[in-house]
């Protein structure tokens, strides 16, 4: 007879609750310039250190520091900023919107602003990215019109998209963002796809794909990784860390002990673990993944240390879950906060010009607002007509679908 001990089920708990302060050392943090940075032909094998260190830039003074700073234009730190605050008061008066009854449902990426629009200000013109529901600082880093995404928003008669998707779910082909799945992980392996037939046209255009810890746990994630390792798929594998998917902690997903960087390692991919609450790393991080899939060097999966500081929708409550003041204790800080003091530091911002810019957004957003809600609101009629769920569907229209359209009468 075996003399073991009984066995018993590990299950993951997150390291706060309401009524307590979380304990962030789980987290794996590395001094500000301390990680290496090696050429973009690296071997994947060679990134492990790199997998479970935590590549930044800014310090805590505001400076930058250390082999990734990518030495940007202030220019494009300035238009960084601005699209940072943009995003962040867009999502403020949308969760109003939809709290007014104005559209069914909205989720912000308050907190993560960095990760999309320094990413987008890295890749160029006739890249795809295939995004998960967090990602509109992509749109706002490619100034798509701000009344196009509201409409998108309030389903009414100029949805671009026809009040077939639910809202914050975009689809701008022009912009190369990918129509968002509800179906999480879906998007990774089609960017993988687009991305291999990118190759085999010879083109020069990369895909980069969008995932959250928690839909890491979806088969689609592995299954992505596998072909992007076996045919070098010109792609950027982001793995949004926030820490939380709809409840639970990114522990039950799979990162309590190992960071989700090193799934690529073991995947045979080159992997990054970048603070992305740093806009500068983040701009950094995504040049050299950029740079090594257009130069047929295969993929990289980088995972973005960051914290979602709001609900993960306005269907949800936060505080009931976790701790309600968590993202002010978040060691990594503020992203808009850490940019703006780089950027004050060097004078290249200023107090004066900050309450200047955010006036001048708040007045643009605003506008464009009144605008899209001219063309109807939730639950009024000006939505899109019954007779488009009949069109774009198929490239000719087939002879069912004429006469269910003619039965409907429209």
């Amino acid at each position: 007879m075996s003399q073991s001990k009984p066995l018993s089920l590990h299950v993951p708990e997150p390291t706060g609750r309401p009524g307590c302060k979380t304990d962030f050392s789980y987290l794996q943090l590395s001094p500000a310039g301390s990680v290496r940075r090696p050429p973009v032909d690296v071997a994947p094998l060679e990134t492990s250190d790199i997998a479970t260190g935590l590549i930044r830039v800014l310090d805590e003074n505001g400076d930058a520091v250390g082999p990734w700073d990518p030495k940007a234009d202030p220019e494009l730190l300035r238009f960084g900023l601005r699209t940072m605050m943009k995003t962040r008061i867009f999502d403020a008066r949308m969760v109003i919107a939809q709290r007014q009854k104005k559209m069914s449902f909205y989720m912000t990426s308050l907190g993560e602003e960095a990760i999309g629009t320094a990413q987008a200000l890295a890749l160029q013109d006739g890249d795809m990215h295939f995004p998960t529901y967090r990602q509109q600082s992509l749109l706002m880093a490619k100034q798509i019109p701000l009344v196009e995404m509201i409409c998108q928003l309030l389903s009414n008669e100029r949805d671009p998209l026809k009040g077939r998707q639910l809202p914050v779910m975009y689809s701008v082909r022009r912009a190369g963002f990918f129509t968002i799945s509800g179906n999480l992980a879906t998007q990774y392996p089609q960017a993988v796809g687009w991305a291999m037939a990118s190759a085999i046209k010879g083109d020069t255009t990369i895909a980069s794909a969008w995932i959250g810890d928690g839909a890491t746990a979806e088969s689609d994630f592995s299954t992505a990784l596998t072909f992007a390792h076996v045919y070098r798929a010109p792609v950027i594998m982001n793995v949004v860390n926030n820490q939380w998917a709809i409840s639970t902690f990114q522990a039950i997903a799979g990162g309590e002990s190992v960071t989700f960087a090193t799934r690529g390692i073991g995947s045979g991919i080159a992997s990054l673990r970048v603070d992305g609450n740093d806009f500068l790393a983040v701009l950094s991080a995504s040049r050299w993944a950029a740079e090594r899939a257009r130069s047929n060097l295969g993929p990289t999966l980088i995972e973005w240390v960051t914290y979602r500081a709001g609900p993960h929708s306005t269907s949800d409550d936060p505080s009931r879950y976790r701790p309600a003041d968590d993202f002010q204790h978040f060691p990594l800080g503020d992203p808009v906060a850490r940019l703006r003091q780089h950027l004050t530091k060097n004078g290249w911002w200023s107090d004066e010009e900050h309450d200047k810019v955010q006036a001048e957004l708040e007045a643009e957003i605003l506008a464009a607002q009144k605008e899209a809600e001219s063309y109807g609101i939730l639950g009024d009629e000006r939505a899109p007509s019954a007779a488009t769920m009949f069109e774009d569907v198929y490239k000719e229209m087939p002879e069912h679908l004429r006469r269910q359209r003619q039965e409907l009468g429209v």
